[in-house]
């Protein structure tokens, strides 16, 4: 598997690397990719005397897609999976992969995810897409999720040239593309992945140049008129509204109005500055007509990471 990170050892001891070291009834390689890291990041990580641990430093930080494909290159198994330093796994998440890879004569595969709090609180369901229709559906919207969900056969990703270094938020969703085209997908629709959400996403920090990376995304795959604009532009203001950047999430808001010709994102991008009590209106006149959702049910194996604020320290 692969880990990149960058001077976030806080997210990678408490989540990442406490979820890999406890994979269970599977032989793995972690490779962990320091992106040039200048916290305690390099010492922390040589003082883990763990074999199946490897470790690649960079002098100077290159970016989170060339540090993932220094891992592919890296990479000995046959299989790679990859793994946010924030996010969080079952122990049994590898090996449903691999069954499901085996079942299926499958390329790659990709599972079912939460979105969770910093108390490891579930927030939403991601489901996992069904492969009939996943390489259609993701012309529409990343459906897969995050890299944290895939597992990919290792020959293909290097074929295929790994992630496009020109991006950096929506590179996985521009390889799960071509990875769609010519392989062949696995399903795991039990929930498998944690996505942690905090205002240290990428996602929330990358904002001014998401909208310039989907311009890219959908000239580099011929999605003109396929983007379901609406959605990703609901993904990028959540994002800052998460962070407290009201006026990023503003901006966001009324640049997808305009670029999707939506009525609603130019209503929500007008209610934006008043704060979130006007943002929570809507969601408010639904409860009251009794349009209430229930959070998603909390999976036996994410109860092992609620012992701290993000997870089990590694030590």
């Amino acid at each position: 598997m692969v880990v990149p990170t960058h001077n976030r050892w806080e997210h990678l001891h408490r989540a990442a690397l406490p979820a890999a070291l406890g994979q269970r009834d599977v032989e793995l390689e972690i490779i962990v990719v320091d992106d040039g890291s200048a916290d305690e990041t390099p010492q922390r990580l040589a003082e883990i005397a763990d074999p199946r641990l490897r470790v690649l430093r960079s002098v100077s930080s290159e970016g989170v897609a060339r540090a993932r494909n220094r891992g592919i290159a890296a990479a000995q198994a046959p299989w790679v999976a990859f793994l946010d330093d924030d996010d969080l796994w079952s122990p049994l998440k590898l090996r449903a992969q691999l069954d499901a890879l085996a079942a299926a004569a499958a390329d790659y595969a990709y599972a079912a995810a939460l979105f969770v709090d910093r108390a490891g609180t579930p927030l939403r369901l991601d489901p996992a897409p069904e492969p009939e229709t996943v390489a259609r559906a993701l012309r529409g919207s990343d459906v897969v999720g995050g890299p944290s969900t895939v597992m990919v056969r290792t020959e293909l990703a290097r074929e295929l040239g790994g992630f496009e270094p020109s991006l950096s938020v929506l590179a996985d969703w521009d390889l799960w593309l071509r990875v769609a085209e010519v392989g062949r997908p696995a399903a795991c629709r039990e929930v498998l992945v944690a996505y942690h959400e905090h205002d240290d996403n990428m996602s929330a920090w990358a904002a001014p140049r998401v909208f310039a990376e989907l311009d890219v995304l959908v000239a580099r795959h011929a999605l003109h008129g396929e983007v379901d604009g609406v959605r990703f532009t609901h993904w990028v203001a959540a994002n800052q509204r998460r962070a407290g950047r009201r006026r990023a999430a503003t901006r966001a808001y009324l640049r997808g109005a305009a670029g999707f010709r939506s009525p609603r994102l130019l209503m929500r991008g007008l209610a934006m500055p008043l704060g979130e009590g006007a943002m929570a209106i809507p969601a408010r006149l639904r409860s009251l007509r009794g349009e209430r959702s229930e959070p998603p049910p909390m999976p036996e194996w994410l109860h092992a990471y609620r012992a701290g604020p993000v997870g089990r320290a590694c030590a």
